[in-house]
């Protein structure tokens, strides 16, 4: 069950990406945005059915909303549809000057909190649900939050698991047609690539090459016990060539050939009130973390707006090469929602960050 806090996108590709398979009435990316038409026909960037705002956190930046200047209904939208036509939550914002925060039913919400909309203070949005309450957030940076109104989850959200949809939606009756414009949903990190030119010059060449592999396996025997041991491998060589003197930091040596490599993807599979046990190994030959220490944790989100849901380091053991991660079963029951997590490795000032990924949770059933 995929939760809306595993969606991220900073829009930054050119092209609506498959998360947003739903998408309709012209809704495009460019610019590092994503544009939604206003016109009097119904726009979007949507999702497919198959999302999860149970325990769930997802923010957005609005960057522009539609104008009112023409219209008796301009609007702009950051909804979580729960399949069941009206009967969806989140915000609206109306005719450039009122955002509404909303949990429909039939298209309506009697008791619907407006407040003036401020395109500086509103400029991010949240909604987050912790199965206890729904929460609308605002916030001028993304980092520093104001909760605007607070709502009793309403039932359909724990039961339209794997049913729900995100949609960034725009329309109005009449005026001139423009759009909405969004950015960085779930991410504050807007990856902008900037290209340039500069004339270099030199009196020694340098050639280096890199391979990486990251794999995943496990094995699994029984008789009247059971175990499984998934081992990650990655691997880092390069070559250097040249007729000049090179420099390195006085600490290089101490950092391991992986801190070369982006985090390799691996996601956790936790069954919630099981045993959780898992071994990451290094496999170059005569490799060892002596010396290091290992950090990991599973968040809503990554970066700070992500809740803190496990610390998983106090389960972390280092033994040479490897890396177990050992969660009794009473840790494991207090897990109720998906997230993310990494795993970093840490010696000093030097952290290496080796694995990252998605935490499915598994709820359990057997009480």
């Amino acid at each position: 069950m995929p939760s809306l806090s595993t969606l991220v996108d900073n829009f930054n590709d050119g092209a609506i990406g498959p998360d947003w398979g739903n998408s309709y009435g012209g809704a495009y990316e460019s610019g590092g945005l994503a544009h939604v038409p206003c016109t009097t026909g119904f726009a979007g960037l949507q999702t497919a059915y198959s999302w999860t705002l149970a325990g769930a956190s997802l923010f957005v930046k609005v960057v522009s909303v539609p104008s009112g200047v023409g219209a008796t209904e301009a609007y702009c939208g950051v909804l979580v549809n729960s399949g069941i036509d009206g009967t969806r939550i989140g915000f609206t914002i109306k005719l450039g000057t009122t955002l509404r925060m909303q949990s429909d039913v039939g298209y309506f919400d009697a008791a619907a909190v407006e407040i003036t909309y401020d395109p500086v203070n509103h400029a991010f949005l949240r909604l987050r649900e912790d199965g206890t309450n729904v929460y609308w957030d605002t916030s001028p940076d993304g980092s520093a939050w104001t909760t605007q109104r607070t709502l009793a989850s309403p039932a359909w959200i724990a039961t339209a698991i794997d049913q729900c949809a995100l949609d960034m939606s725009a329309h109005r009756d009449a005026g001139t047609p423009d759009e909405a414009t969004y950015d960085l949903f779930n991410t504050l990190s807007n990856g902008a690539v900037v290209t340039g030119s500069a004339a270099l010059t030199g009196d020694s060449g340098l050639s280096a090459t890199a391979t990486a592999t990251v794999q995943a396996t496990a094995g699994l025997t029984a008789d009247s016990s059971l175990g499984a041991t998934p081992a990650v491998a990655v691997h880092a060589v390069a070559s250097l060539a040249a007729d000049s003197t090179l420099a390195a930091d006085a600490d290089s040596e101490s950092i391991p050939e992986v801190a070369s490599l982006a985090a390799g993807g691996f996601d956790l599979v936790i069954e919630q009130g099981g045993t959780f046990v898992q071994t990451y190994t290094v496999t170059d030959p005569g490799f060892t973390w002596d010396g290091w220490s290992a950090r990991a944790q599973i968040r809503t989100a990554p970066a700070d707006s992500g809740e803190l849901l496990l610390d998983l380091t106090p389960y972390l053991t280092v033994m040479g090469p490897a890396v177990r991660l050992a969660i009794p079963a009473s840790v494991t029951q207090t897990l109720t929602r998906n997230g993310v997590w990494d795993l970093e490795m840490y010696q000093g000032t030097t952290v290496v960050r080796i694995l990252q990924g998605k935490v499915i949770t598994s709820l359990e059933v057997t009480r």
